[in-house]
């Protein structure tokens, strides 16, 4: 998510600038590939690039392609296929041993929902989406484009180019599925003579990080989300800690007492929780509300005998924790890295809860016999 803020960022300011830009998107991947489907850069006239479609290796080729649909003014698809492991006749040493196509988009500001209209829309609501490009294998003079932007009960279209209404129908409806599935696919839709494939991406809202604390430990763990484009929000009853000159890049910095820590709070999927304020009296409040809502994490700083005195006395008081409770709270939080420092324990926090989001093992790659994406 946080190579789609940069992208809008970028093309704000190529906006203002008056430069045209274009968006290539990965819409579809065969075999290996260093960037998986739904991956994107934005390249201006003059050749900046925001975000990544590989690892480095298409980039240089692609700010070509992309220039030639600025300069053209149409969507373009191009294909990089390495699989006969001969990587030098294209000039950029792929490596991977696989099929990457990628949609090239002029932007036009003019059109009302644009592929960065949409993509803007993504980011201003914390709604899940489904966003659906359609693309030729077929006839590279007829690439569609990203055309669809769902999140119920909306739907926004870019009219730039116009489709058939049996393909919008079925689209649409395979659009609604993914939504309610929560997972992307790719579709081939035949239509007379022509086979028009479409990459439907489910997009998640941005991860959520809201941290209780604002001790020096908190710091390098802010810093950390911002990398990762997470939104972190500080919560602490402390004014001379909890303050936008120490968090600068906290999205929000709330000063509360533990009573009223969640008022200001939005809660859904994409929100995870961390207790961090080394004050007991604090933390264990924040454990008893937190314990009562409906929230996949709960991340708690300390070892496990604090935890399991918390149980006691929140038991003591009326507050029992069931089993199932139990098992979205993660203390002591974090995974085994032999982190110390501050910004050791917070490489493990971040790690945690990327391995939890992803339902992920946290294994050595090389252990793994599958491939890394399935």
């Amino acid at each position: 998510m946080k190579e789609i803020t940069e992208i809008i960022k970028s093309f704000e300011i190529a906006n203002k600038q008056g430069l045209k830009t274009a968006l290539a998107t990965v819409v579809n991947v065969v075999g290996s590939s260093y960037r998986r489907a739904g991956a994107r850069m934005l390249v201006t006239e003059d050749g900046m690039l925001t975000g990544a479609i590989s690892g480095g290796c298409l980039e240089g080729d692609a700010l070509k392609k992309a220039l030639l649909a600025i300069y053209e003014n149409k969507n373009k698809l191009v294909t990089y296929d390495t699989t006969d492991s001969d990587d030098a006749k294209f000039g950029v040493q792929l490596g991977c041993n696989g099929i990457v196509h990628i949609l090239f988009e002029p932007i036009n500001k003019e059109i009302e929902n644009n592929p960065i209209a949409l993509l803007k829309k993504i980011i201003s609501e914390r709604q899940e989406a489904v966003l659906t490009t359609f693309f030729s294998l077929e006839d590279k003079n007829f690439q569609i484009g990203t055309k669809y932007l769902i999140n119920k009960p909306e739907i926004l279209e870019n009219t730039q180019t116009a489709i058939s209404s049996e393909l919008e129908k079925s689209s649409k409806q395979d659009a609604i599925s993914v939504l309610e599935n929560k997972i992307s696919i790719s579709k081939d839709y035949k239509l007379e003579d022509k086979t028009i494939s479409s990459f439907i991406e489910f997009v998640k809202p941005v991860i959520s990080i809201v941290i209780f604390g604002a001790g020096n430990d908190v710091l390098p763990l802010v810093s950390l989300c911002n990398l990762l484009g997470w939104h972190a929000t500080i919560i602490d009853g402390r004014r001379s800690h909890a303050t936008k000159e120490r968090f600068a890049n906290a999205g929000n910095i709330f000063i509360s007492d533990a009573e009223n820590a969640l008022e200001n709070v939005t809660i859904d999927e994409q929100t995870f929780f961390i207790v961090m304020t080394h004050n007991y009296n604090y933390d264990i409040e924040i454990l008893r509300q937190l314990s009562q809502i409906d929230c996949r994490y709960i991340g708690i700083l300390g070892p496990k005998k604090k935890l399991y005195r918390m149980f006691d006395e929140l038991s003591e008081k009326g507050t029992f924790i069931d089993e199932s409770q139990k098992e979205k709270i993660f203390s002591p939080i974090g995974l085994d890295l032999g982190a110390e420092t501050s910004e050791e324990i917070a490489l493990s926090i971040v790690a945690e809860i990327q391995a939890f989001i992803t339902n992920k093992n946290a294994q050595p790659l090389r252990l793994k016999e599958e491939n890394i994406h399935s």
